[in-house]
């Protein structure tokens, strides 16, 4: 229900409760009622896993921590490199969002070797494309593409990225 709905309807609701409490239409009961409080349950804190796991387990899952791995060389000039495995379609698109954040940084196709930049590179995608999402829609569209987390064949992926995260903690 709506803010406005529900405005109005106390408008309606609060005049009726005021006057049938000021006619003693609510009475406070005759025979005493005592409750006890129950105790206060502690809250379970779940502790969230920093993102630096997940990359660690998309490293592994992607190149068994090779800096130096190339993958997919049947693709020609479009192979992923690097610990993260990163295309060059990656690189257009990290570019791109730090161009549309005014920042003059650009990544070349080298800095697929470099496992800092590489990982800069993530997560520069990462907070533009995955800010509030979960670590399997994150995996799952780096692995996928943009439609990734809905890609049926991007949940084997998930799956080894998962066991990775299991070994890690």
């Amino acid at each position: 229900m709506g803010k406005k709905k529900l405005f109005l309807l106390g408008l309606v609701v609060y005049p009726i409760l005021f006057a049938a409490t000021t006619a003693g239409v609510f009475r406070e009961p005759q025979i005493p009622i005592e409750i006890e409080p129950k105790p206060i349950q502690p809250i379970s804190v779940v502790e969230i896993e920093p993102l630096e796991i997940l990359i660690d387990a998309m490293i592994i899952v992607e190149s068994q921590g090779n800096d130096s791995a190339i993958g997919d060389k049947h693709l020609g000039t479009n192979y992923a490199v690097g610990a993260l495995q990163i295309r060059p379609i990656m690189i257009k698109e990290v570019n791109r969002i730090l161009k549309l954040k005014g920042d003059d940084h650009r990544f070349q196709l080298k800095d697929r070797y470099d496992r800092e930049k590489s990982i800069q590179m993530f997560m520069i995608w990462k907070e533009f494309h995955h800010n509030d999402s979960d670590y399997e829609a994150i995996a799952r569209t780096w692995n996928g593409g943009p439609n990734g987390v809905r890609n049926a064949r991007t949940l084997h992926y998930w799956n080894k990225v998962s066991r990775e995260l299991n070994n890690l903690n």
